[in-house]
């Protein structure tokens, strides 16, 4: 057998990637004015604003509690929609599935416009279609639930074992019975550890879609902010990392008797 060695970068290549990253950073840092000088005058700002936040206004806290669970059911419906549309979408993103390439092709290139777009332009958008409320959250989260699950999904499903799949097709069997029979049984734990872990994302996102006017705790929050109430937007945000941390204890849980 014949000894593999792994070769080593040249110490020239190494520094020039370096400076190629120093050059970089310092001229994003000039073209957007971030400057230590900048950060130090800012920081008397941020201490007062902090001092505004403190003590907590825990009289308004009753008054979250409506909002935030419409900021929870956001993330459950918008998750599960995106999560079910996904499905088709993994699948002829796949190579090993979806043996059209003109079928591969489209379904990549509409799962990159939608991943490219980002929630909070989503949730923009919907609301200048539907106007404030909810409902735009929703779409919102589902478009971006579906970019996120179908991308690790098709990853995923490219990535199993094909001898099941071969032994399938050999005794006969068609595209539907390769899906039904070998993919789901080896990509299941796998959709619902992406599921799960999207609704993490989703809860932490609904929160702040709300600043765009798309429902839940975020148009308190905006609320707040634009009254200068900066009390209450330390009581809301703590009650978020309340809120966020049970749903992540939560899930690890499901996840640890599922999977």
């Amino acid at each position: 057998m014949k000894e593999q060695t792994i070769k080593k970068p040249s110490n020239m290549k190494l520094y020039l990637t370096v400076i190629l990253i120093l050059i970089l950073l310092v001229a994003s840092a000039k073209k957007t004015d971030a400057s230590f000088s900048q950060l130090m005058k800012g920081l008397p700002e941020t201490g007062k604003l902090f001092q505004e936040m403190f003590p907590p206004d825990w009289s308004y806290f009753p008054r979250i509690f409506s909002p935030m669970a419409e900021t929870i059911r956001m993330a459950i419906i918008g998750t599960t929609l995106g999560a079910i549309a996904s499905i088709p979408l993994a699948l002829l993103s796949a190579r090993n599935i979806c043996k059209s390439k003109i079928l591969l092709s489209i379904s990549r290139v509409v799962l990159n416009l939608i991943r490219t777009v980002p929630d909070l332009l989503f949730a923009a958008i919907f609301v200048a279609a539907f106007g404030l409320g909810p409902l735009a959250g929703i779409f919102a989260l589902s478009f971006f639930s579906l970019g996120l699950v179908a991308k690790l999904l098709y990853e995923s499903i490219e990535g199993i074992d094909e001898g099941p799949m071969e032994a399938i097709t050999a005794c006969g069997g068609n595209t539907l019975q390769i899906i039904d029979f070998s993919v789901i049984p080896q990509i299941l734990p796998q959709f619902i550890s992406y599921v799960l872990y999207t609704f993490e994302i989703n809860v932490r996102a609904a929160a702040v879609l709300g600043l765009v006017g798309a429902g839940g705790i975020g148009l308190q929050l905006d609320s707040t902010l634009g009254l200068f109430k900066y009390n209450q937007t330390c009581t809301i945000i703590i009650a978020t990392l309340i809120m966020v941390v049970i749903i992540d204890n939560i899930s690890i849980k499901i996840r640890e008797n599922l999977l």
